[in-house]
């Protein structure tokens, strides 16, 4: 005879609390996720809200072509030498045949998305959804808007052969070290990383020199990164290591499947 029930009446879930809890996943942000271990029917809501927010990553991005992602500050505006900078850098990244992708918001992004629009190039950002909602900027063929930070940095990384930091705030020191990170630990290929905007970096240069010497970092670790304010140097690294290592070469990009939400950028 089989004994007793060892269902405790804690693990029973109610209709009301399916109901609160789909409505709390199509609500979450990153502050729900990381506030500690909820109930385990709630979490693997979560799970799903997570899937739902690569699965629009993925669908709406699948065919915008090679990309060179640009980070940096949404705090500059269009008279700031660094806007002009990465407007520059975003028109010659496009003459190259790449598409430029940034986090799709103000400042740099804005900067690097317009000079891809001014080339007549292909433009793309993965903004994210934020309290004080941060729109995605008008230089944009295409955008997806994330719940939740490292979506939206894996999306940046994903479609990518080379990055540009820009100088930036926390979010921007996050994306380059993250990537960094992935490329010394060989989680992603040896992708190029440029850094631009010289005079901003003279204290993080010196702080990796310190790594070395601590032995918190290899020397060869900072082979990782050109240094340079040239537009033309920059472009030139990051296409010739794209093409050259990678293989990667414009063509014409293939239609997507409406089925599946995707859709092509023009050539």
């Amino acid at each position: 005879m089989s004994g007793p029930s060892r269902l405790r009446p804690e693990c029973k879930v109610t209709r009301d609390e399916v109901s609160e809890d789909l409505q709390f996943v199509t609500e979450a942000t990153d502050r729900e996720l990381l506030g500690g271990p909820n109930r385990r029917w709630r979490d693997l809501c979560l799970l799903f809200g997570l899937m739902r927010d690569f699965l629009r990553g993925f669908r709406g991005l699948h065919f915008v072509g090679p990309c060179i992602t640009v980070f940096g500050s949404a705090r500059f505006d269009e008279n700031h030498r660094y806007y002009q900078m990465a407007r520059e850098l975003g028109a010659k990244i496009s003459h190259r045949g790449f598409t430029v992708m940034t986090g799709g918001g103000p400042g740099i992004m804005e900067a690097a998305n317009r000079g891809a629009k001014d080339a007549a190039g292909r433009s793309v950002g993965c903004n994210i959804e934020l309290p004080n909602e941060q729109g995605h900027n008008p230089f944009l063929d295409r955008w997806v808007t994330m719940k939740h930070f490292f979506v939206r940095k894996v999306l940046l990384v994903k479609y990518s052969y080379g990055f540009v930091i820009m100088p930036g705030g926390f979010g921007t020191m996050d994306e380059m070290f993250e990537t960094l990170t992935l490329i010394q630990t060989r989680k992603i290929r040896n992708f190029p990383i440029v850094v631009m905007g010289q005079d901003f970096w003279p204290e993080m240069r010196a702080l990796m020199e310190r790594m070395i010497s601590g032995g918190t970092i290899s020397p060869g670790d900072l082979d990782l990164i050109l240094w340079t304010d040239s537009v033309d140097e920059a472009v030139a690294h990051l296409a010739n290591r794209a093409e050259h290592q990678f293989g990667v070469r414009s063509s014409k990009i293939p239609k997507g499947n409406i089925l599946l939400g995707e859709r092509e950028l023009a050539n």
